[in-house]
Formats: C-alpha cells, structure tokens, sequence
C-alpha cells in the first residue's frame, strides 16, 4: 500500500509541474502580448508588405501595381548609379567607424583619469551626441564649413569649400558625423572603465608594470566586449547614414556623398517608383545582416580563443 502510494505521489508530481509551467506560460503570454502586437503591427508586417513591395512596381501613387517578380532586383544590380551611392556608403562606414570608435576609447581614458570636474569632461564629449540632426546640419552649415566667414577657413586660413569639392565633401560629412556621434561610444567606453576591478591595477603596480603595460595588458583586453558591441553598433549606424547627409549636401556634390539610403529615398518620392526604391532598401538590408553576423561570429571566435 506504502509502495503504491510513493508511486502515485511521484507520477503526480510531474504533473504538477507541468501545470504551473503552462499557467506561468500563459500568464507570460499575456504580459507580452501587447509588446508583441506592436512589434508585429509595426516592425513585422511593414517588412513584409516592404518585401511584397519590392516585388512589384507600385509607384507612390498605388497605381501600376503588378508583380515583376526579381526584376526590380535585377535592375538595381545592373544599375551604376546604385553602386555608386553603395560604394559611397561603404566609404563613409571605413572613413568614419575607426575614428568613432579610437577617439571614444581615447576620450573615455582621458576622462577617467582626471581628477577634477568629470561632469564638465563627461558633457562636453557627451553633449553634441544629444543634438537632432537638423540643428548639427544648421550649426556645421552656418558656422563651421562657410568658405567665406567659416570657423574651419578662418582657423585654417584657407577658402576652401568643404561641402562644394567633390574630393573633401566625404571627409567634411564625416568629420561632422565623427564630431556629433562620438559622445556615445565614449560613454559606453567610460562605463566598462568604471567596471574593471581596481585590485588588478594594484597587483600590476606591486609587479612594477608601467601605465603602458597596465593599457595593455589589462585595460584594452578587459574592454574587449564593450568594443566589439561599439564596433558592430558603429557599422550599423554608418551603414544607415541618412539624415546630416541628406541636410547637409543633398548627396552632392556630383552625388560624391549621397548614400544608398538617399539614393532609395531619391528613386521612391522624387522618381515615384515605389517597387524599385523597395528593392534597393532590402539590398541594404541583407549587406547590413551579413555585416553584423559576419561580425559577431569573428567576435565569438576571438572570445573562444582568449578564453
């Protein structure tokens, strides 16, 4: 009977398991499903009517909708002007992610050392990366690249027309970008600083390591993680470079700056074809996820390897 009994109590408490997992389940479930609404109603839904899209040649009208298949694909491939703002995207990702992401590094162990004011140190990198887009165009337009009355001319001593030469228009794009941006990966730098254990500076100190030794033994591999998000988060934000480039320069001069995002934005609501600005948009948007998993898994097998 006592045997019996055991046996019942164990096969009854699988059961019971199972129940509180599927209730905690269900009320999970309701705790997410506004999220997930949302998620689908706005993120979801879009990319798949996007991708419908793509395959179509709707134009901004709604009219002429009919399925064209991959051909609007195969004309984007075929298409210079494409490749052109594409090769102008990628420039501007290499000419500006390695300095967003050295001058962060730089700033945030500056900062970190100094004794004496860090609010101020921490809002003046900080602070430009607050501004919208529209005042950084107006304040860079109006203050800063003027040839005539420009603070960069007048300091420099030059006329030179940093928006109006289509061989310094990309470099003038990214200085503004490096200037308005760089306060968030300096803070996110600033912060893995205040998390690395004092004690291991100590015990370095006591081995007789110099500062150099310290950055590079302990600092710089202890910031690895923190990198390797900075750098994927940077190639994905240059990647989608849109807006200062857009008020700035229009993609000129002789579309020597404008970016795949424009050149969508260009065919969809100035040439009004829909179906082929989609079809360009989801180019980038496969480049943009073999980017980051690209990325991620060189990360993961650094990690594998230093650990």
């Amino acid at each position: 009977m006592m045997t019996t009994t055991v046996a019942a109590r164990a096969t009854a408490a699988p059961v019971a398991k199972v129940k509180v997992r599927r209730a905690w389940t269900q009320h999970g479930l309701l705790f997410v499903a506004p999220f997930l609404l949302i998620y689908v109603a706005f993120l979801v839904w879009p990319t798949v009517l996007g991708f419908r899209m793509s395959l179509s040649s709707v134009n901004i009208a709604g009219s002429n909708d009919r399925l064209v298949g991959f051909g609007n694909y195969a004309e984007a491939f075929g298409d210079p002007r494409m490749w052109h703002s594409l090769w102008n995207t990628l420039v501007f990702t290499v000419l500006s992610t390695i300095p967003l992401v050295l001058l962060g590094l730089g700033f945030a162990l500056l900062v970190h050392h100094l004794r004496f004011v860090q609010w101020l140190w921490r809002l003046s990198f900080f602070g430009p990366f607050l501004l919208p887009s529209a005042v950084v165009a107006l304040l860079w337009l109006q203050m800063i690249y003027p040839p005539d009355y420009g603070l960069l001319n007048g300091t420099l001593s030059t006329d030179t027309l940093w928006l109006g030469d289509p061989s310094i228009a990309m470099w003038s794009m990214v200085l503004t970008t490096v200037w308005w941006t760089v306060g968030f990966n300096f803070l996110l730098y600033l912060a893995a600083l205040q998390s690395i254990p004092q004690h291991l500076y100590e015990a370095a100190a006591i081995d007789g390591a110099s500062a150099w030794d310290k950055l590079r033994s302990i600092t710089l591999p202890m910031l690895g993680r923190t990198t390797a998000l900075i750098v994927v988060l940077q190639l994905l934000a240059s990647l989608k470079v849109f807006d200062q480039i857009y008020l700035m320069t229009g993609g000129g001069p002789e579309d020597s700056t404008r970016p795949i995002i424009e050149y969508a934005y260009d065919v969809g609501f100035t040439g009004y074809r829909i179906g082929y600005a989609s079809a360009v948009s989801y180019i980038l948007f496969v480049l943009i996820v073999i980017v980051s998993l690209g990325q991620l898994r060189l990360f993961r097998k650094r990690a594998e390897v230093s650990s």
